[in-house]
């Protein structure tokens, strides 16, 4: 073999890739990156990473703001889902019962004897005394009779329990009703009383008759109507809407 060839066969040799006892191949990543689908694949995987990260952190600081800071946030203890029919169910508070004139008819009785109100005039006051014996007492209910002198119904005013029935030598037999609020009304001068101690009785029930009494004898027949709160006597005609 010439020099010139052997010259030849050792670039050849120089040269040629080497084998897998030491030679070193083209490397696999290069062949990875060689190919035209790597570029743009790792380009969108990366964009999806970035707006990934970009939405939860945009998403924690908006609920941080709404729910934390702004205080918009609804309580965990609340629920305010769940079905409508629920608001239905809710009970309607029962309207309040309202106080009544102790009579069938107001037209056809007068009050013979107002209440003492301490607020009126001298006048006034001086009319709504009573004189039993040489005692002059203020009046603290209302008295009503009719203009023939009459017996007439006595009803009772608002609906309750009756606590008291008695006969009593000065103010006759009177009748005591409680009523659920905590309301009392007391009927004297009775006659022919129809109810008895602990029995209910809804507002307008008959519960007696107008009478007569030793303490307002010249009143002739009437029924004294006395309302009491917390234990002082009201003023019935301020509590009666008519």
């Amino acid at each position: 073999m010439s020099d010139q060839n052997k010259e030849q066969e050792l670039k050849t040799e120089e040269s040629a890739p080497k084998s897998t006892d030491g030679a070193v191949k083209p490397s696999s990543w290069k062949r990875l990156l060689a190919k035209k689908w790597v570029f743009p694949a790792t380009y969108m995987a990366a964009a999806a990473i970035i707006l990934t990260l970009m939405w939860v952190y945009t998403d924690s600081g908006v609920k941080n703001l709404s729910e934390q800071d702004l205080g918009l946030g609804v309580s965990k203890t609340q629920d305010v889902s769940g079905p409508t029919d629920k608001l239905d169910a809710l009970p309607v508070a029962a309207t309040a019962e309202t106080m009544q004139w102790p009579v069938k008819d107001k037209n056809e009785v007068e009050v013979l004897l107002h209440f003492f109100d301490t607020k009126a005039s001298h006048e006034v006051r001086q009319a709504a005394m009573i004189e039993y014996g040489d005692t002059l007492t203020p009046h603290v209910g209302v008295d009503l009779g009719r203009e023939d002198d009459q017996p007439f119904d006595v009803l009772a005013a608002m609906s309750g329990k009756v606590t008291r029935v008695e006969k009593d030598p000065i103010v006759g037999q009177l009748v005591e009703i409680t009523h659920q609020d905590g309301t009392v009304s007391i009927y004297q001068s009775l006659s022919d009383v129809k109810v008895a101690k602990e029995v209910q009785v809804k507002k307008g029930d008959v519960i007696a008759v107008a009478g007569r009494n030793e303490l307002e004898k010249e009143m002739g027949t009437h029924v004294h109507f006395e309302v009491r709160q917390n234990g002082s006597p009201v003023n019935p005609e301020s509590l009666i809407i008519e």
